[in-house]
């Protein structure tokens, strides 16, 4: 490794780091929470049986699990102006990101909200909870602690997914690694060093899953 290389990973960290901060973070987070919302609402439709909703959930879970991301991204984002649809190129990565990540999510949310013993739906209208009630104190409290390695799972599934936003012209880290390479032409150290970075904040994320998992198995909600 000889000077000149030495010194384009050490201008690049800075650079690759603000964009991660900047772009990636904000577009793993929206999407998450994108996700969390679109998940929880299937979830409860599908484990309430709700007529024809349960259908479309159905629907659209068997749509976004069946295709590809980077096809998902490309027909929103390339194929919706042909109907006189403009979306820019974040919040189309947020919307895409979202809807899939949501789907994979809302099946394990469905999973945990069916291990919640149906006694406790008893009990909550043995007090004059409503349904709703009874699933906001009691069953969803209860389904999340037990959804929790499946959801922390996706967001690092989702952190490292949101590298194919570049194709669509997002400036995240790895679209950034991209332009300094087109500079620079020095590919296995700048993509090596693109790896590192979300190799690290991957291990921070796994490493508070752990955490998180050993606080709620004290409180027994894990199992």
């Amino acid at each position: 490794m000889d000077d000149r290389l030495i010194q384009i990973i050490i201008d690049a960290f800075p650079q690759l780091l603000q964009a991660f901060f900047a772009t990636t973070v904000p577009l793993t987070i929206l999407s998450f929470i994108l996700a969390g919302v679109i998940s929880v609402v299937a979830a409860m439709i599908l484990y309430a049986n709700v007529p024809v909703l349960k259908t479309i959930c159905r629907f659209y879970i068997w749509v976004i699990r069946g295709t590809p991301l980077l096809v998902q991204l490309y027909l929103v984002f390339f194929g919706l102006p042909s109907l006189d649809i403009y979306i820019d190129a974040f919040p189309a990565a947020v919307l895409v990101f979202g809807l899939n990540e949501g789907a994979y999510m809302a099946e394990s949310m469905r999973a945990a909200l069916e291990s919640v013993p149906k006694g406790q739906l008893e009990a909550g209208y043995c007090v004059r909870l409503n349904y709703i009630q009874i699933m906001w104190h009691i069953v969803l409290p209860q389904a999340y602690r037990i959804a929790f390695p499946s959801l922390s799972n996706s967001l690092i599934s989702m952190l490292k997914g949101t590298s194919l936003a570049a194709s669509i012209t997002v400036m995240d880290m790895f679209r950034q690694g991209q332009v300094i390479n087109g500079r620079v032409y020095e590919s296995l150290a700048l993509y090596s060093e693109v790896a590192v970075i979300y190799l690290a904040f991957c291990t921070l994320l796994t490493w508070l899953q752990h955490l998180g998992e050993k606080k709620l198995s004290t409180y027994g909600g894990v199992r």
